[in-house]
């Protein structure tokens, strides 16, 4: 680490220049991929593990499935508000620490009733999520808080694309149930590395001279978590039975293509978000608009992708829509932890995120039960485009106000 990244202290606290530099969001940024890495690579191999806990058919594991996600979104306000009253690097050791002991209890249950118990510990008292975004807003601020959360959603993106292969490749070896055991050293280790940085302080409004000039206001709260939760439900309801779907249109199809197809929203985002920041960091209602309409687009081409090379258009459609609207959401996010506690702000806004979740998992189980596999598609094209026209309806005053000053 360098002289110009270590904080610098001024009559006992923190400087808001120097109080945590660029290595340091990469420190937080591999922190939260390893333990985003354990919590998102084993919930898929449920069907397998439940057998041994005494569900044969794994009746239970979609209702486990979003259990730590159901308890995470009650947690998280909680915590943040904790953190912001004693301390944000507390309550994200708190976070890291606290998936350490629920994943030491997963792989020791021995029944489906103590492994439900430590699913619920996982969600309740992991929110990472929250925990890093809160960490990062009380010691960044303008475009450098926007870029930390978007490399943030790039961490979990990875994770999201490597966890479930890693879990695959270790499963001849070590029983995916175990794998809890193995998986528990990654957010200990990570809680290791994060007693190592400093406590943050709020940067000063303006001292990120990258940040363009303009009323320190903050952003409204209400679109913000609006937009939150129709993006979450409109590009998560298509996971679930992405694969079902891929299955019955291209008959023959192997398991490492269906892998593939379902990662490439998720690598177009690691490929392409710095650049889409770069190009939509002052203009995030435009982008969000633009990013609901290619998800409403690439959601709706999954009904007419009855070949390989149109089903793998349509998934670059849908990533080029993910990368703009969780890049454009994480600039909103930015603006609207100015002036607030972000403990609380990304507290709640974890709450609508895992809520918007929640219900695109119960949306599409109950769409798929009656129209098959391409119903959840469907509705996710049409929460898409309600959500692009708000937005557009949004963006359209600003547009105005910038030609009118031509």
């Amino acid at each position: 680490m360098s002289v110009e990244t270590l904080p610098q202290r001024t009559g006992g606290r923190t400087t808001a220049a120097d109080g945590i530099g660029r290595r340091q969001v990469h420190a937080v940024a591999a922190c939260y991929f390893v333990a985003s890495f354990a919590a998102l690579g084993l919930p898929p191999y449920l069907t397998t593990i439940l057998p041994t806990l005494g569900d044969p058919q794994a009746r239970w594991a979609g209702v486990l499935y979003v259990v730590p996600t159901v308890f995470s979104a009650l947690g998280a306000p909680l915590w943040g508000r904790l953190a912001d009253r004693f301390g944000r690097k507390r309550l994200l050791l708190r976070a890291q620490l606290g998936l350490t002991v629920s994943f030491l209890l997963a792989g020791a249950a021995d029944s489906l009733p103590a492994f439900t118990a430590a699913l619920v510990l996982q969600g309740f008292l992991g929110g990472t999520f929250a925990a890093t975004n809160g960490y990062l807003a009380a010691a960044l601020d303008g475009s450098r808080l926007s870029r930390a959360l978007t490399l943030m959603q790039g961490s979990a993106r990875a994770a999201l694309v490597t966890a479930p292969i890693l879990v695959g490749a270790l499963s001849p070896w070590i029983d995916p149930h175990r794998q809890y055991l193995v998986m528990a050293v990654l957010p200990l280790a990570a809680a290791v590395f994060l007693a190592l940085l400093p406590e943050p302080a709020r940067p000063a409004t303006g001292a990120d001279p990258a940040e363009p000039a303009g009323p320190a206001a903050s952003t409204p709260l209400l679109p913000l978590y609006a937009f939150e939760f129709a993006f979450v439900f409109a590009t998560v309801i298509s996971f679930p039975y992405l694969i079902a779907l891929a299955e019955q249109r291209l008959p023959g199809v192997s398991g490492t293509t269906t892998g593939v197809l379902f990662a490439v929203p998720h690598l177009c985002y690691l490929v392409f978000a710095a650049r889409t920041h770069t190009a939509f960091h002052t203009r995030p209602h435009t982008g969000i608009a633009l990013g609901f309409g290619l998800v409403a687009l690439g959601l709706a081409g999954h009904a007419v992708a009855y070949s390989l090379p149109v089903f793998v258009a349509v998934r670059l459609l849908l990533g080029a829509g993910l990368t703009l609207g969780l890049v454009s959401l994480s600039v909103l996010a930015a603006g609207a932890a100015r002036g607030r506690q972000p403990g609380r702000m990304f507290g709640t806004l974890e709450l609508v995120s895992k809520g918007g979740a929640v219900a695109a998992g119960a949306v599409a189980a109950l769409a798929n039960g009656r129209y098959g596999a391409a119903a959840p598609v469907v509705a996710g094209t049409a929460a898409a485009l309600l959500a692009a026209v708000a937005a557009t309806a949004l963006t359209l005053p600003s547009l105005r106000q910038r030609w009118s000053r031509r």
